[in-house]
């Protein structure tokens, strides 16, 4: 039997795969930035009940398989984390020069993780692996 998750009157099982980019696609997670993007990504998700199943950050974009309650909508709780983490991110690796203080793009990618959840984070683990694939061509 599937282990549904519950709270007082609702039962229900919903994972999201969501992926985000920064701003003009620049390559600004890498090193102490990506690994700090992660511990930060756990925190705020951890302060909205939000279950991390799986994520991986790509120097030019993020990958999340998350599931969260249905009291919450999907651009609140991706609001909530590109919001509160480009703030925490900014304050913490910005450097003095004047510029836009936003972090990340406007938009989001969002699809439902049913039956292919397996697939889906097999996809998101294998990033960079995938994105080595894709830069390698093959002329014959």
């Amino acid at each position: 039997m599937r282990d549904y998750q519950s709270l007082a009157h609702v039962r229900w099982e919903s994972k999201y795969h969501i992926v985000w980019v920064p701003k003009y696609r620049r390559k600004r997670l890498y090193g102490k930035v990506r690994r700090r993007f992660g511990e930060i990504i756990s925190d705020l998700c951890r302060q909205k009940g939000v279950e991390v199943i799986e994520g991986h950050a790509m120097s030019d974009h993020v990958h999340l398989c998350l599931s969260f309650p249905p009291k919450f909508s999907i651009a609140y709780v991706v609001g909530f984390l590109k919001g509160k983490s480009a703030i925490r991110l900014n304050r913490e690796f910005r450097t003095k020069a004047k510029g836009s203080k936003s972090f990340w793009i406007r938009g989001y990618f969002v699809s439902t993780v049913g039956l292919d959840e397996k697939e889906v984070r097999e996809y998101i683990r294998d990033q960079e692996k995938l994105d080595k694939d894709q830069m390698e061509f093959n002329f014959d």
